[in-house]
C-alpha cells in the first residue's frame, strides 16, 4: 500500500479531486429540488409524481456502485471513474430536452449510474492508498464536502431556476460532469496497480458479495454506518412537514435550519480528523455512536410526552445528524480496511447498503405519516438505536482487537 504524507502537495490534489467526486450524489439531490414544484407544472404532473425521480436517483445510485466496484477491481480506478463521468454528463444533458415525466424518470435513473462512479470508486481509491486511521482521516474531508453540498446546492439551484429556468440546472450539473472527466484525466493516477487487480468473472463476483454478506464484522460495520445515515435521511424526509406545517416555519427560513444542521455535521467529521492523531477509529465510532442513538432516543421521548417543544427538538436533532459526522467516515474505513484487494466490491456494497437503508428510511416516513412528529421521530429512533446494536452485536463481537481501548 502506498501511503500519501499530509504534507506531499500530491495529497492535496488527491483531497481535491476526491472530494469534488463525492459531491456528484449531493449536487445531483439537492440542487434542484427547489424546481421540483416548477417541473410538475410544466408537465402537468403531481409534486408527488415528480418526487419519484428523487426514488429513481437513489435506486440508481445504489445499483451502479454494486456494478462500478467489482469493474473497477478488475480494471483499475481510472477508465471506470471517466466512464461514469462521460455517462454522467451525457444523461444530463439529455435531461435539458426531457419533453414529459416519464423521460425524465429514466434518465435521473441513468444519471445517477454515472454518478455512482465517482461516490463508489472514490471510496475505493482511499483504501488503495491509506491504512484504517489515514482512510478515517480522508472520508473525513469528504464528508466535509458531502456536508457544504446540502447547504449550497437548493441556493444555487433557486437562483437558476428563478433565472434561467429548471433546465438550467441540468446544464450546471453538465458542466460538473465534463469537470470531474477533466480532473480525472490529468491529475488522478491510477492507485489500483495491475498485480493487485483481480481477474473474475460474474460469478466470482456474486461468490465476493455472498463472503461480504456472510462476513459478520464488515456487516455490523456498513450497517452501523448505513442505518447512522439512514436516521439523516429520516430527518430530509420529515422535516419539511414538522418544521413548516407542524412548527409555523416560514417556508424561507427552512434552508436556514437545514443548513444548521448540515454545519454541526460539518464541525463533526473536521473534530473527527483531528481526535484520529490521538483515538484508534474504532473507540471514536464507538463513542460517536453511541451519542447518535442516545440523542435519537431522547428526540423520540420528547415528542412522545410533548417535552421542551420545537426547541428541544431543534437542539436534539442537531445533535444526532451532526453525530453522524464522526460516524460515518470510522464505519467506513474499518468497514474497509480488510478488503485491500476487492476494495472496489466492498465499498460498492458499503454504499448500497447505505443508499437502501436511507430509502427504506425516507419511505416509512412517509407510510407512517400521521399529522405528527412522530413518524420522523421514530424512525430517526429506530435508525440510531439499530446503528449501535449493529455495532456492538456484529462488529466490535467479531474483532477484539477494535474493542474500545484498541489502540
Amino acid at each position: 500500500m502506498t501511503t500519501i504524507a499530509r504534507t506531499h502537495p500530491s495529497y492535496a490534489r488527491l483531497a481535491l479531486i476526491l472530494g469534488t467526486l463525492a459531491a456528484f450524489g449531493p449536487l445531483s439531490i439537492d440542487m434542484y429540488l427547489p424546481a421540483l414544484p416548477t417541473i410538475a407544472g410544466e408537465f402537468g404532473a403531481t409534486t408527488a409524481t415528480i418526487q419519484q425521480t428523487l426514488s429513481a436517483f437513489f435506486i440508481g445510485l445504489a445499483l451502479g456502485q454494486l456494478f462500478y466496484g467489482p469493474i473497477s477491481d478488475r480494471m483499475g480506478r481510472r477508465a471506470p471513474l471517466l466512464l461514469g463521468c462521460a455517462m454522467y454528463t451525457a444523461v444530463s444533458l439529455g435531461i435539458v430536452a426531457a419533453p414529459s415525466v416519464g423521460w425524465l424518470l429514466g434518465l435521473r435513473f441513468l444519471q445517477a449510474l454515472g454518478s455512482s462512479a465517482g461516490v463508489v470508486i472514490g471510496r475505493s481509491v482511499v483504501r488503495d492508498l491509506f491504512d484504517e486511521r489515514e482512510s478515517a482521516r480522508m472520508f473525513s474531508f469528504l464528508v466535509l464536502v458531502m456536508g457544504i453540498a446540502p447547504i449550497t446546492a437548493p441556493l444555487i439551484g433557486g437562483q437558476l431556476l428563478i433565472t434561467f429556468g429548471w433546465r438550467a440546472v441540468f446544464w450546471v450539473l453538465a458542466g460538473f460532469g465534463v469537470l470531474c472527466f477533466l480532473m480525472v484525466w490529468l491529475w488522478l493516477d491510477e492507485s489500483l496497480p495491475h498485480a493487485r487487480r483481480t481477474a473474475s468473472g460474474l460469478g466470482s463476483v456474486l461468490r465476493g458479495y455472498g463472503a461480504l454478506l456472510a462476513d459478520a464484522r464488515y456487516m455490523g460495520f456498513a450497517l452501523a454506518g448505513g442505518l447512522a445515515s439512514a436516521a439523516m435521511f429520516a430527518y430530509i424526509s420529515g422535516s419539511p412537514f414538522v418544521f413548516i406545517e407542524l412548527n409555523s416555519v416560514p417556508p424561507a427560513q427552512f434552508g436556514l435550519f437545514f443548513g444548521a444542521n448540515a454545519f454541526g455535521l460539518i464541525v463533526a467529521s473536521q473534530l473527527n480528523r483531528w481526535l484520529l492523531t490521538r483515538y484508534a477509529s474504532a473507540q471514536l465510532l464507538v463513542v460517536a455512536l453511541s451519542v447518535t442513538a442516545g440523542a435519537a432516543l431522547l428526540l423520540l421521548v420528547a415528542t412522545l410526552f410533548g417535552v421542551g417543544g420545537f426547541p428541544l427538538m431543534l437542539i436534539l436533532l442537531f445533535v444526532t445528524i451532526a453525530s453522524t459526522g464522526m460516524v460515518g467516515p470510522n464505519a467506513m474505513a474499518l468497514a474497509l480496511a480488510p478488503y485491500g484487494r476487492r476494495a472496489g466490491s466492498a465499498s460498492a456494497l458499503l454504499g448500497a447498503t447505505q443508499f437502501a437503508a436511507g430509502a427504506l428510511a425516507g419511505a416509512l416516513v412517509s407510510v407512517l405519516a400521521n399529522g405528527t412528529a412522530l413518524p420522523m421521530t421514530g424512525v430517526i429512533a429506530l435508525c440510531g438505536v439499530g446503528a449501535w446494536l449493529f455495532l456492538h452485536r456484529l462488529a466490535l463481537r467479531k474483532s477484539s482487537a477494535l474493542r474500545l481501548g484498541a489502540s
